[in-house]
């Protein structure tokens, strides 16, 4: 069989990431394009989109200096950081920068939809998700109460990826993943809620046309095609929001199997064969890559955003060893952190650096270091982290063992899965085994290569594609550790609720 390619696009929170992997599930070549990330007040996060489409272009454009013939290249899938508000005019120009996933400013606008549609209840039944303030229907007010002038304006809405099928297609659409993160879509029925739309008043015009996820959305511009290289008339499929996609890209197809992501978020979801009940909204129920199929999920804000904060401010010692040997800055970090004891004597860390999603919905949690003494160091202080971080991928992963599945197994993805400690805490923690498999590392733009490479037939189906994946690591949980951080958890899940009121209390002084 001759060379045959897919290209799977990834819009992160700081870069884009591009991957050009072969019909065997290999991935041949990879680039990265970094971005800025602005945050013109506490709490706030916004992107230029423009940035985005530049960092594509030079992504792609590196892979392409790999193919000796683009022609074989089939298609691209699409992947992206989700619930991103990218308001666009009558002449589909970027009204405003893009507000982010992560951005908390729109906590009055979510309780006036509660009020509008009646309660967190009525919402479910029309949803079945809560209204969350990262989510695009709370911005979507926001833009109307706080910037009319601009809200005036607005003729499209579209999530970052889709605005990325936009200029390389010149199409509106999204697929059933992403759209289900907008807080505006049955996912139930798999559309967009009519009724939600017109409680809030917005015009169900403004949004794209939804498909499912390996389904063809529109085909690559000429313009397009010559400026960047590509093959004119190229497929592009839906892709998926990258906390769904990630987990695809990782196999997770089927219930029973747990992802985690450890990215500049922590994810914990799970694949289901059908939409379940979403008592209170404590989970994120969405449609998942493949039809029929539902992804249960929770995030917790911060995960290695954690550990990247530590490193700029913390961490000087390290990036200038890092500058001058070439080492991994962070692989030294987690050099200290390995010579702490499990449970870093009794030093707790709470990640809620910019407020908290699952299980605690508040966006004025912040993050804090519980039971500092003399004695503990920068190893402890960077192992808490760490320890953290999974402990608050725990809590989320209780909710979802509430929906009555059992966990087989877990796989990890993202920047902190290649951390050999970060992956043992896990095991010991979840007391489970933890694989990696090829392509953990890859993000959402690996996902989307799978289904991009479905949606043209590379493979009958998605579940198929993962079947190329192959384990790289297995870290199973030492018995000592697993006993001492099931104590120290039990202590972890208490603080919350004992910190909140202070919490509220410093959100009133900023």
């Amino acid at each position: 069989m001759a060379n045959q390619y897919v290209i799977g696009i990834d819009i992160g929170t700081s870069a884009c990431k591009s991957l050009l992997v072969d019909q065997t599930g290999s991935i041949l070549a990879r680039a990265l394009e970094p971005y800025p990330l602005s945050t013109p007040r506490p709490g706030w996060s916004e992107q230029d989109p423009e940035d985005w489409w530049q960092a594509v272009k030079k992504s792609v454009q590196h892979l392409l200096a790999q193919v000796r013939h683009v022609g074989e290249i089939r298609a691209i899938g699409l992947s992206g950081q989700m619930h991103g508000l990218v308001a666009l005019d009558r002449e589909t120009k970027v009204i405003r920068p893009c507000i982010l996933w992560n951005d908390q400013r729109n906590e009055k606008q979510c309780q006036d939809i509660y009020d509008r549609v009646g309660g967190l209840e009525a919402l479910l039944r029309l949803t079945n998700n809560r209204m969350l303030p990262g989510y695009t229907g709370g911005k979507v007010l926001w833009m109307r109460e706080n910037e009319p002038h601009l809200y005036d304006r607005i003729k499209r809405i579209l999530n970052p990826k889709d605005y990325i099928r936009l200029r390389l297609t010149g199409e509106f659409a999204t697929e059933v993943s992403d759209a289900s993160g907008t807080g505006l879509f049955n996912v139930r029925q798999r559309k967009w809620s009519s009724e939600l739309l017109r409680l809030l008043d917005i015009p169900p015009e403004w949004l794209p046309r939804c498909h499912e996820s390996a389904e063809i959305t529109g085909t690559v511009g000429k313009h397009v095609a010559e400026e960047i290289g590509l093959p004119s008339e190229l497929p592009v499929v839906g892709g998926g929001g990258d906390a769904v996609i990630q987990t695809t890209g990782t196999g997770l197809v089927n219930p029973g199997n747990l992802g985690t992501t450890i990215g500049t978020a922590g994810i914990v979801g799970m694949a289901l064969d059908s939409c379940p009940p979403n008592p209170e909204g404590k989970l994120q129920i969405f449609c998942n890559n493949m039809p029929g199929k539902w992804h249960a999920m929770g995030v917790t804000l911060t995960a290695g955003g954690a550990l990247r904060w530590f490193r700029d401010n913390l961490g000087d010692a390290e990036r200038e060893r890092s500058r001058q040997s070439g080492e991994d800055v962070y692989e030294l970090l987690t050099q200290e952190a390995a010579r702490v004891p499990p449970g870093s004597e009794g030093l707790l860390f709470l990640p809620y650096f910019i407020g908290e999603r699952c299980p605690h919905i508040d966006p004025h949690a912040r993050g804090a270091f519980i039971g500092l003494t003399f004695r503990h160091t920068r190893g402890h202080l960077v192992r808490s982290l760490l320890e953290g971080v999974i402990f608050s991928l725990r809590t989320v992963a209780q909710v979802i063992e509430e929906l009555g599945v059992s966990l087989n197994q877990i796989r990890t993805s993202g920047g902190g899965a290649a951390s050999e400690l970060w992956r043992q805490i896990h095991a010991d923690v979840f007391n489970s085994e933890v694989v990696t498999v090829s392509g953990s590392n890859e993000g959402g733009a690996y996902g989307a290569a799978f289904v991009a490479g479905a949606g043209v037939g590379l493979w009958p189906t998605v579940e198929e594609a993962v079947k190329t994946l192959r384990v790289e690591t297995r870290t199973r949980p030492i018995t000592a550790h697993v006993e001492r951080y099931r104590q120290l958890f039990e202590v972890y899940r208490g603080l919350y609720g004992a910190l909140k009121p202070s919490f509220d209390q410093i959100s009133k002084l900023l």
